[in-house]
């Protein structure tokens, strides 16, 4: 079963963000104020709900304890701080939010939001990806057929060296550094196995990404 995710708030980044984590097979709760933009949205998501995000009875109304993931796409102050509160109230697992300055992320990171989101360096596919995954980090696109991917290692990897794991040769995965947890980044040791914490960086194609959701 697909995560539950809420998009709070449909401006361009929410709309792609939504829309996204929908066609990666999430179940999505799209919210906005706008009535006409819910109309409009209404099959592009699970389910649309126009509500007030600064109402607290509108925002309770959301259900929100049933989120996996709460997202808090709208630069309205206090429409997120409301949103936050509410979600952190009903013990949401993970929350987090879009934000348009330093002192708006401070205020957020204070109450209660897990993780802040940039719109300015991230499109809605690439956040998509990264709240859906169970394997990716991070990744950065560096052309139309390729990316380079912050990776967790997998369990099943955990004591196997590169040598016997043959990434490249079973899994079109070129790994290019290590880093081991509090430690910076460093060239893999094809002999060295591979520990619970570290993260791989890993060149692959695009095509390819699809298959480590």
């Amino acid at each position: 079963m697909g995560k539950s995710v809420a998009v709070l708030g449909l401006g361009k980044y929410g709309k792609s963000l939504a829309e996204n984590l929908y066609m990666m097979g999430a179940d999505v709760l799209a919210v906005d104020k706008d009535k006409e933009l819910i109309n409009e949205f209404a099959g592009k998501c699970t389910s649309a709900v126009c509500a007030n995000l600064e109402n607290e009875d509108e925002v309770e109304a959301l259900g929100l304890k049933n989120m996996d993931i709460v997202v808090c796409a709208t630069g309205n102050l206090a429409a997120a701080i409301m949103s936050v509160a509410v979600a952190k109230e009903k013990g949401v697992p993970l929350i987090v939010a879009k934000t348009s300055s330093d002192r708006m992320s401070s205020i957020l990171l204070k109450i209660g939001v897990d993780k802040i989101l940039d719109p300015e360096g991230e499109g809605g596919m690439r956040s998509a990806r990264i709240l859906l995954s169970k394997s990716f980090k991070d990744f950065l696109e560096i052309d139309s057929n390729m990316y380079i991917v912050e990776m967790y290692v997998k369990d099943e990897w955990v004591g196997k060296n590169l040598i016997e794991l043959e990434l490249r040769k079973k899994h079109r995965m070129n790994v290019i550094a290590v880093r081991k947890k509090d430690q910076k980044w460093g060239f893999s040791s094809p002999n060295e196995p591979l520990e619970k914490d570290m993260v791989l960086l890993i060149a692959m194609e695009k095509k390819d990404v699809n298959k480590w959701h």
